[in-house]
């Protein structure tokens, strides 16, 4: 059992006592500082990052270690946006992503230790009107499902990214989603449900759950410089911008909104703030001016494994790292690393990345912020991180150099398969039915509308404000979009006719639309 680390304000005894209390306090506090960071070379760490992100071509970065309730680094590299001159500092605002699902989880977690909410009460008996695609899924689904990925769907990102949707309408529209496995037989990554366990908080607790991450999380921790959505990024400054890596060139693109599905992952802050964040979570659910906001007991909940996971269903990084165990607690993904154990999560929105990893049993921890999509240096200085201070005193890897070529070779893999499937077109064939056949508008109850028109002969396709693009030919009636936003990459449309030889429907993604107008 890990001892508890927690900080709790001095109870009122006396002026006496109180202040010798204070004093022991700032004495042991200062201790732990001085203790943690003579094990550990600032300047030594600042030139592996710096070497790091310049072998890894990231455009801006930062990154913050916290060591027993301190601060030892936090620093910024980089640039805000390509081609202009701001620099990226522990002040930078970046897009967290799925590290917003921790702050969910706590949310709900302050819920029960009010006493309002159970983990495993049923969704329903807080949300009345939710519903799935079985009655009995509704029936037995709990708020501990929503936060483990377990609940037997599949992705369905598409009623959100990309689309003009609302909350309400995406939470709808899951009772349509067919299921992918049996309550609690599997594990499959979904926003969806904690777009759900979102909206139990503010059920519960009659607050909007943006509202509440700002007064519950936000204000106590002094976190000034984090926004629950975009949107309050407008108009603020130092606040990084996203790029994307296409053809070998590095892009300026624009922000993906999460804020339809806000409580998956539309946090944004800065390493100097989220360190704030990891401390709390470190010292046992107190701040770092004693300030309580979860009991210890519902903090050692949020970080019990819940689900337990192989390998393959981890990241990459595990054919370095080789755990023997995996899973996933409440916000959480979990593995074994040097004999530690490890609680960690990642955030991926266009053009944005973030880690956040913790050793409870040391704490310790690391949080990375990066706008360079999927630059996996994140994970190279989390892994160094811990090898610096590995109480066994083994010799730090160079991560950075093992997981570039790691991940450079899983590119080289993607950039083959497409290849192949590329190399699968028939040639000389053309369209079964001229352009002006196939346009018309698809629809489906839960994959939303596709809208098919033709210009000047072409024909291009509608799919929401992020997915538009002219189809060209590819061989019978099937057809290869490339999207005008060049980051989103391509997919495959092919038409299917009916009896009558009518152009009836489409399959888009391997999602299908049937004709509604012609």
């Amino acid at each position: 059992m890990r001892a508890s680390r927690s900080r709790q304000r001095p109870v009122d005894l006396g002026g006496r006592i109180a202040a010798s209390v204070l004093a022991f306090s700032a004495l042991a506090t200062a201790a732990r500082a001085q203790t943690a960071a003579a094990g550990f070379d600032a300047d030594a760490f600042d030139r592996y990052v710096s070497a790091a992100v310049s072998d890894w071509d990231a455009t801006g970065l930062a990154v913050a270690v916290v060591k027993d309730g301190e601060v030892l680094f936090e620093r910024g590299y980089g640039v805000l946006e390509l081609g202009r001159p701001e620099r990226v500092d522990e002040h930078t605002r970046f897009a967290i992503g799925s590290t917003t699902k921790a702050m969910t989880a706590a949310a709900l977690g302050m819920l029960v230790d009010e006493g309002r909410i159970g983990w495993d009460d049923p969704v329903i008996d807080h949300m009345p009107g939710f519903r799935l695609h079985d009655p009995f899924v509704t029936r037995e689904v709990t708020v501990r499902d929503l936060l483990t990925h377990r609940a037997g769907l599949g992705n369905a990102d598409f009623l959100w990214y990309e689309q003009e949707t609302t909350a309400d309408e995406i939470l709808a529209k899951a009772r349509h989603i067919p299921p992918a496995y049996s309550l609690r037989s599997g594990f499959i990554y979904q926003n969806i449900m904690y777009l759900a366990a979102g909206a139990v908080v503010e059920a519960v607790s009659g607050v909007a759950w943006e509202d509440f991450i700002q007064t519950r999380i936000f204000d106590p921790l002094g976190m000034t410089e984090s926004v629950p959505l975009v949107a309050a990024t407008e108009g603020r400054s130092n606040v990084a911008t996203p790029h994307y890596r296409v053809d070998d060139e590095v892009l300026v693109i624009r922000n993906a909104s999460v804020d339809p599905v806000a409580p998956a992952g539309s946090v944004w802050s800065s390493v100097h703030d989220m360190s704030k964040w990891v401390i709390m979570l470190l010292e046992g659910g107190v701040a770092s001016d004693g300030t309580r906001l979860l009991a210890t007991e519902t903090v050692d909940e949020l970080f019990t494994t819940q689900v337990p996971l192989r390998p393959g269903q981890l990241y990459p990084t595990t054919a370095l790292t080789e755990p023997t165990w995996g899973g996933y607690a409440l916000g959480w993904f979990q593995h074994d690393y040097r004999g530690r154990k490890l609680d960690f999560h990642t955030g991926s929105i266009d053009g944005m990345v973030a880690i956040a990893g913790l050793v409870r049993d040391e704490n310790l921890g690391v949080y990375v912020l990066g706008n360079l999509d999927h630059v996996e240096i994140r994970h190279a200085l989390m892994y160094y991180v811990l090898d610096l201070f590995d109480p066994h005193g083994g010799a730090p890897r160079d991560w950075s150099a093992e997981l570039e070529e790691l991940y450079d070779g899983l590119a080289a893999q993607s950039r083959a398969a497409r290849e192949r499937r590329l190399a699968t077109r028939e040639t000389d064939t053309s369209p079964s039915r001229s352009g002006s056949d196939f346009a018309g508008t698809y629809a489906d109850p839960l994959y939303g509308t596709v809208v098919i028109t033709e210009t000047d002969g072409m024909l291009h396709l509608d799919h929401g404000p992020g997915l538009k693009g002219p189809l060209e030919h590819w061989h019978h009636d099937t057809f290869l979009v490339r999207f005008d936003a060049r980051w989103r990459g391509e997919s495959f449309v092919t038409f299917e006719l009916d009896a009558t030889g009518r152009v009836a429907s489409l399959d888009f993604g391997g999602r299908e639309f049937a004709r509604s107008t012609p």
